[in-house]
């Protein structure tokens, strides 16, 4: 586990240090391409917390695109941010529960407008 603290307070507290992407701050169509430390994911924002991801698990399992939710991020154990979409330093979880290695790049392409 990262060095965060050793409770949760703290755990969460150093959260905010981190390059993150916020669920909320998405729109339909926004581009979110995460590396990881073993893969590369690309997720398109629809509707109703949906986004439609290729690369990493999905592409090794053959069902890239998928259809999916994402749970949130996680330090590597059970506690789960799950306002975020994506964090620097922390493990990305899927709706089908597939968590990935740590997260060392996150950026958003922009396809709609936001206002």
């Amino acid at each position: 586990m990262i060095g965060y603290g050793h409770n949760l307070e703290q755990i969460v507290d150093g959260a905010i240090h981190l390059k993150q992407v916020h669920k909320a701050d998405l729109q339909f169509g926004d581009l979110v391409l995460i590396t990881t430390r073993n893969s590369v994911y690309s997720a398109y924002v629809l509707d109703n917390s949906l986004y439609l991801v290729s690369g990493g698990w999905f592409d090794r399992k053959g069902m890239s695109p998928k259809k999916t939710t994402i749970t949130g991020c996680t330090w590597g154990g059970s506690i789960i941010k799950m306002d975020i979409l994506a964090a620097c330093g922390l493990h990305l979880e899927f709706g089908n529960r597939v968590v990935t290695t740590t997260v060392r790049q996150v950026s958003v392409i922009r396809v709609s407008s936001h206002n």
